[in-house]
């Protein structure tokens, strides 16, 4: 198991906290829209799309290193994603700027099976509390939009009727 060392922070930080996303938009996503594009660059350096994700439950989660509750969301995210991930369920986890370095949480994201961001593109990067949470659903739309950390009944309540949802069928080729 991999120990997470918090600073501490006065409470007004919370809910300054930005992540290294690029420019602010007027409103953040909603439930019930089709979801913004976006686009993911994980740790590794790899690029992902939002249109790579199509067809697939999305969760996008915002945390901090020290975030109380984003330490215990973490790991329950980390272990439900590995059970579900086959049925098409894929986590990213977006760190905020002023969380540790990146070089001294290598050995958290190399135990983690869910995928670590670095920076995203996109209308997703208001937050005003941690950890916050989207979910996008097979079809794009946003699903569930909320600050505050899953529970495993959150997370059985909002992921699983996504899971069991058809993927939308392919769009026709353009003639």
């Amino acid at each position: 198991m991999v120990t997470i060392r918090t600073r501490l922070l006065p409470a007004a930080a919370l809910l300054s906290a930005t992540i290294a996303l690029g420019p602010a938009t007027a409103r953040p996503p909603s439930v019930g829209q089709v979801a913004p594009a976006f686009t993911l660059t994980t740790i590794d350096g790899a690029k992902i799309t939002s249109d790579q994700l199509r067809g697939q439950v999305v969760i996008l989660n915002y945390w901090a290193t020290w975030c109380g509750p984003c330490r215990q969301e973490l790991p329950l995210l980390d272990a439900y994603y590995a059970l579900q991930q086959r049925h098409g369920l894929r986590v990213f986890a977006a760190m905020t700027e002023d969380s540790l370095p990146i070089s001294r949480m290598k050995p958290l994201f190399a135990a983690l099976h869910i995928t670590p961001v670095r920076r995203m593109t996109g209308a997703y990067r208001d937050i005003t509390a941690l950890p916050t949470n989207y979910v996008i659903d097979r079809a794009g739309r946003i699903r569930y939009a909320a600050a505050g950390a899953f529970t495993l009944d959150d997370l059985n309540r909002v992921i699983v009727p996504l899971l069991k949802e058809p993927a939308p069928a392919p769009a026709a080729p353009a003639a």
